[in-house]
């Protein structure tokens, strides 16, 4: 196998035994940081767009990830806990399809976290569809402090204005 020709996700997809995964693994770990990172975010990116019908599927290439790259945290600190948050996305993912039925998800959403007990902004990712809303509500559900809430939000009625309203102040003109 050659762990060039393709994605490494890709190639992670095809695998049928966890021998051909185990020896992925070895041939993606000695391609180094690059390698491991290429892998991580092309998984990222299709933690970002799965959906309902794939969760079990996307449980099934979390392992193959954590069997072929058991611990990518020796490759980067910042890769310490990836396949925790993985986990979490997935978990918090599946949670939110079982939860909302799909005839109700149309439409625009939003996610907002806060924390009441701190002097900090609230942080709104608004005009987002379904699957991207779910897909950021499980990113920072991963990391969510004591405090702090987070929440997803079918938005119901929107009103928006930009620059200046006709009715409303007007910039000064210059002499």
């Amino acid at each position: 196998m050659n762990v060039t020709d393709q994605s490494y996700f890709q190639q992670i997809k095809g695998l049928d035994s966890d021998v051909e995964i185990e020896a992925f693994g070895l041939e993606l770990r000695s391609g180094g940081f690059t390698a491991i990172r290429r892998f991580l975010d092309d998984f990222r990116q299709y933690l970002r767009t799965f959906t309902d019908e794939e969760g079990e599927y996307t449980q099934e290439l979390l392992r193959r990830g954590q069997l072929a790259v058991p611990d990518p945290g020796r490759t980067s600190p910042s890769w310490t806990y990836v396949w925790r948050e993985f986990a979490g996305i997935i978990r918090t993912k599946r949670h939110v399809f079982e939860s909302i039925p799909v005839d109700q998800r149309s439409g625009e959403w939003q996610v907002l976290l806060d924390n009441p007990f701190s002097n900090q902004n609230i942080s709104v990712y608004p005009a987002l569809t379904f699957i991207e809303a779910v897909y950021m509500f499980a990113y920072f559900r991963t990391e969510l402090l004591n405090n702090e809430y987070i929440r997803l939000q079918k938005i119901a009625t929107v009103m928006t204005f930009q620059g200046v309203d006709e009715d409303g102040v007007q910039p000064i003109v210059s002499l």
